[in-house]
């Protein structure tokens, strides 16, 4: 039934433009795009962005923390060259969480002359991170806009567990390379049950190319619970990014990656963070909770508003 409509409106290419360090971004969107790579009518194009210089994986203690001013200040990083293909219908852009920002390399890419190519294209972005992708996907949608991309879906796939718990297997798994379960912590990472399940909104994009409908200008992914929005970590994202900034451009100052003066500033914060976390963390969870409650009807608007355009 498909071949037929596809006969009617043409073959369809998809891109697919991401940055994978660890290798689960490049498995979901695996997942994601099976339905599509598997009909003969599609003809999908993986382009990863590839950055001069690779950042390790796992991480280098130091090393981690000293990409935090470069992907908050949005400072990016050196990339090859990224080919936007001029005839693709639709393009999904992959990228993953760094300090509540798009990873430098993505970062890169939307900055660089090659990203023009978006203007006039429908573009689905597709998130694997923690719970906290808010403030970085208001970047990434104010850059698409300025190339004149449209912004058609938002899918995030989220880590399990709870945030708290997140605050320790997230950074363990980045640290070491280890997502497995350990005393009372639940794995790193995505599970591997939602990552399998991604395949649904390929098979909902395949069915929108048959009907010629990624040329619309409307969503594609409505219902199928493309994202979750957690109330009490809206304003828990907007305080920490604020902190982000402040310690990003003290870390700047005091001098260049690697350099000793980034390096005693990043001492420092780790510190900060620490007390944070241990103190403060905690208590201001339990706060913004409590304030959604009390607050429905606002919660309620940041929600909808978050959760556009493909909805929860």
């Amino acid at each position: 039934m498909l071949t037929n409509f596809f006969s009617e409106y043409g073959m369809k290419k998809v891109q697919v433009i991401f940055y994978s360090q660890s290798g689960q971004l490049r498995t979901v969107i695996e997942s994601f795009c099976a339905p599509l790579v598997q009909n003969d009518q599609v003809e999908v194009l993986f382009t990863p962005i590839e950055p001069t210089t690779a950042f390790p994986y796992p991480w280098r203690f130091y090393e981690f923390f000293d990409a935090m001013a470069e992907s908050v200040l949005d400072r990016g990083c050196a990339i090859e060259p990224v080919a936007v293909a001029a005839d693709a219908d639709l393009v999904i852009l992959g990228y993953t969480v760094w300090f509540l920002s798009p990873s430098p390399p993505v970062a890169a890419f939307l900055n660089s002359p090659p990203a023009q190519t978006l203007a006039g294209k429908p573009v689905v972005t597709l998130i694997a991170c923690r719970d906290m992708w808010l403030m970085a996907q208001e970047r990434v949608k104010a850059k698409l806009s300025a190339l004149g991309a449209t912004h058609l879906d938002n899918v995030v796939l989220t880590d399990q567990g709870k945030s708290l718990y997140s605050f320790v297997t997230t950074p363990r798994w980045l640290l070491t390379g280890k997502k497995t379960a350990f005393w009372f912590f639940p794995p790193a990472g995505v599970a591997t049950g939602e990552i399998a399940l991604a395949s649904r909104f390929g098979d909902r994009l395949l069915t929108a190319l048959a009907h010629d409908q990624e040329t619309k200008n409307a969503p594609l992914l409505t219902g199928l619970g493309a994202v979750r929005v957690a109330d009490k970590l809206i304003a828990s994202e907007k305080i920490a990014l604020k902190s982000f900034r402040l310690w990003s451009r003290l870390m700047a100052w005091a001098g260049p990656a690697s350099s000793f003066g980034r390096r005693t500033v990043v001492s420092v914060y780790i510190l900060f963070l620490i007390l944070m976390i241990a103190a403060f963390v905690p208590l201001n969870l339990i706060k913004n909770g409590v304030a959604a409650r009390l607050n429905r009807e606002k919660a309620q608007v940041e929600r909808r508003y978050y959760q556009a355009p493909s909805g929860e």
